[in-house]
């Protein structure tokens, strides 16, 4: 089990006990290796950080108390067009670039994906939403981005933010590099990045349609989910988000 920087409960849990199957009851117990009266790093999903208290510890449960303080900063407002991948791909994706701090992610169903990523356990149990939890304490934050999945390209680009930099990644039609791309600093920004088979000329035309530039991330064709963190810390640099 990977550390966790700090431990997310949502809301309605931290008035109940905590069972000891529960992965995080084994990480404070087993990982932070926790007595009680010892305090951790604690935070209500999308809400306030704070310390939890380990108060007691029986066969069944762990009884917490916590003490809640500031909630962190706002997400950053970069937001992810991605053509759904492999699953293992996806896994990367939602934890790494959670880890990030973008608002969005929205895996659609691009015309050179893979229809039965769709299907796949992670997507049809809760596994996507702990890679995203993960990512988001793996950052010591609270803020989990919204996650969209299943749209056409058309549908998520009439969802857009209004006034947004737009750009997408196409190392066939593209004019320049990413690090030519400018965005004002207060300018929120949408990254189109396609699946393992690229974007389809019909998608192309969207794209130009919809307002997006072309841009690459260099001569060396990237994995899926090492062109979104790529991209990501170039639009965070240039945003002056760090």
């Amino acid at each position: 089990m990977n550390h966790l920087n700090i431990i997310l409960f949502h809301p309605t849990e931290v008035e109940h006990p905590l069972s000891r199957k529960d992965l995080r009851a084994v990480h404070i117990l087993d990982v932070l290796r926790l007595q009680p009266g010892q305090i951790f790093d604690a935070g209500l999903i999308d809400g306030a950080q704070g310390k939890g208290t380990l108060a007691a510890v029986n066969e069944a449960s762990l009884t917490l108390s916590f003490v809640w303080g500031n909630s962190p900063p706002p997400l950053y407002p970069i937001h992810l067009l991605i053509g759904l991948p492999r699953p293992q791909t996806s896994r990367d994706i939602l934890r790494d670039v959670t880890t990030l701090g973008v608002a969005s992610i929205n895996f659609i169903r691009s015309e050179r994906g893979e229809a039965s990523y769709s299907s796949s356990n992670l997507w049809k149990s809760d596994e996507w939403k702990n890679c995203v939890i993960n990512g988001t304490a793996q950052a010591f934050c609270t803020r989990l981005p919204i996650i969209i999945r299943d749209q056409t390209l058309a549908e998520a680009l009439a969802g857009l933010p209004s006034g947004a930099a737009r750009v997408a990644l196409d190392n066939y039609e593209a004019s320049c590099s990413l690090t030519a791309f400018s965005p004002t600093v207060s300018q929120p920004v949408v990254i189109a990045l396609g699946s393992e088979r690229g974007w389809a000329p019909s998608e192309r035309r969207l794209f130009r349609d919809a307002g997006f530039c072309f841009a690459h991330l260099g001569p060396r064709v990237l994995r899926t989910e090492t062109a979104c963190i790529a991209a990501v810390t170039l639009i965070r640099s240039k945003l002056g988000l760090f």
